[in-house]
């Protein structure tokens, strides 16, 4: 398929070379121009606007980091449906505001363009690997249509219903994501100060109920002391919020959620919105004039 990509950062730029090494012919857009480059590279092609990417593509994919830049690139005036043919599709691999997709998903219908949400879980390592998991939502038939993409890009492949029900699954597993880590975080600590080897407490931890895959993957940057895990807190906090807000909306009290993101905004005073969101940790760390350090672990997750 020729599929144009909007949206070639940390995520967004593996999921894209994950179709150029599935043989879909790709042309890509983005403000960073190192980004396309590295794509160019890889055999992809670039345009100098969304539309100019839309053009003659079977779908447009976007991973953006927020619904302002969703909307931006969807329905400004070089955005995606103003280079998009009907008959095709655009495909939002952000995680994004449910209310807004389906308002941007009208506007795309309106002209006779499909609409798919497709957010993706798993951590950028696995992205790497083309072996992310990838949430489905929309039409049964469009989804199918365009299974290639989503085989290409992901390990696990899940369509969980109507438009907006990825969104709602993708927030719940990311609120999950963050109050796992921090809980992490007080697990590590509360061995160190125990005077326990942190990498055999880290692996007895693995081995047992308490587990969680944001200890086995997360837990290894935060003990070799990179927290280099490619998700900011600012990304972090966005998505807290619609965890928040969707609480809200559905009546149902989100305590540990709202706890944690305080704990998350807290950080972000510290640390700041860029700094790495595993550096939650490090507030615990900072606070208590104790590090988790551990011989043995990765500065970064190998692909896969």
């Amino acid at each position: 398929m020729r599929v144009a990509f909007v949206g070639v950062g940390s995520l967004g730029g593996h999921l894209a070379a994950s179709l150029l090494r599935a043989g879909h012919d790709v042309v890509v857009h983005d403000r960073d121009q190192g980004a396309v480059d590295a794509l160019i590279a890889a055999g992809g092609g670039s345009a100098a606007t969304p539309a100019a990417a839309a053009r003659g593509a079977d779908c447009a994919v976007t991973c953006l980091p927020s619904p302002a830049a969703v909307t931006a690139v969807v329905a400004g005036p070089e955005g995606i449906l103003a280079g998009l043919a009907p008959g095709t599709c655009w495909i939002d691999s952000s995680t994004n505001d449910l209310h807004e997709l389906q308002r941007l998903a009208a506007l795309a219908a309106a002209r006779g363009i499909d609409t798919l949400e497709a957010p993706v879980t798993g951590g950028v390592h696995r992205a790497a690997a083309g072996l992310i998991t990838v949430i489905i939502g929309g039409d049964t038939a469009v989804a199918a249509r365009y299974a290639p993409v989503f085989d290409a890009v992901g390990g696990e492949v899940f369509h969980v219903g109507p438009l907006g029900s990825a969104s709602t699954i993708k927030v719940i597993t990311n609120m999950l994501a963050f109050i796992h880590l921090v809980a992490t975080g007080e697990a590590l600590m509360l061995a160190k100060r125990g005077g326990l080897d942190l990498a055999q407490a880290f692996d007895v931890i693995r081995a047992s109920s308490g587990t969680s895959f944001v200890h086995e993957t997360e837990g290894q940057l935060i003990l070799n002391g990179s927290y280099d895990v490619g998700f900011s807190n600012d990304l972090a906090l966005k998505d807290l919020g619609f965890a928040t807000a969707l609480g809200r909306e559905l009546g149902v009290p989100l305590e540990l959620a709202a706890l944690v993101e305080q704990t998350f905004v807290r950080a972000r005073s510290v640390y700041g919105g860029g700094a790495q969101s595993t550096q939650v940790v490090k507030l615990l760390e900072d606070a208590l004039g104790t590090d988790l350090r551990a011989p043995g672990f990765p500065a970064r997750l190998e692909p896969g």
